[in-house]
């Protein structure tokens, strides 16, 4: 069966090559604003699911992929401070800022819909980056350096950023770039999708 990834990312289709080689991509192009006292584990889950459901819309006899990720301080608390992708040099500085010397909890949402008969499975994992204590100097050069501006939390944990990090947390670190595969080969496996089959052309 043919797999689309609902996502425009570089970085999810890198990391879905790890045990798919062969796939097509699909933006699917949704407003991504949060809701009016949305959390950030609530947001993810919702903008994966409405994701998946964009693109398998127009994709008959397809397994679709979607994801989302939020970047947060406390989450599911009261003091819940969501981090976006930065998107400019002045946000990314503000966002490192709130960083420093704290945990930040990376919460990524997966769909997975089959088109052929509506199958949807939707599920999360958590991931988190214990932030070391950072002067402006320190955040500025990092910045300047990897430019991270679409990267949630201003942070490419798998280049530069790591000299910004004190340790890391959590069960799969592919969820940490965006995309769980861990969960998402238990996902495509408990619909009888074989990833060692697939991957070998068999």
């Amino acid at each position: 069966m043919r797999i689309v990834l609902g996502s425009s990312s570089p970085y999810r289709a890198e990391l879905l090559k790890r045990i798919i080689p062969n796939f097509s991509t699909d933006s699917p192009d949704i407003d991504e604003s949060p809701a009016a006292i949305e959390t950030g584990r609530q947001l993810a889950l919702r903008l994966a699911c409405e994701k998946a459901e964009k693109v398998a819309s127009r994709s008959p006899d397809t397994l679709v992929i979607a994801c989302d990720q939020v970047a947060c301080l406390a989450p599911d608390g009261p003091n819940e401070i969501q981090l976006g992708k930065p998107g400019s040099l002045a946000v990314a500085e503000q966002h490192l800022t709130q960083c420093s010397g704290k945990t930040v909890h990376y919460l990524t949402a997966c769909c997975l819909i089959d088109t052929q008969n509506g199958d949807k499975q939707l599920f999360e994992d958590e991931y988190r980056l214990h932030f070391r204590s950072l002067s402006s100097e320190q955040i500025n050069r990092y910045l300047r350096l990897e430019k991270p501006f679409d990267c949630a939390g201003a942070i490419k944990s798998e280049g530069l950023g790591v000299t910004l990090i004190d340790r890391y947390e959590g069960n799969d670190p592919s969820s940490l770039i965006g995309l769980p595969l861990i969960k998402l080969s238990q996902a495509l496996e408990k619909i009888g999708f074989n990833l060692l089959k697939n991957y070998a052309g068999e």
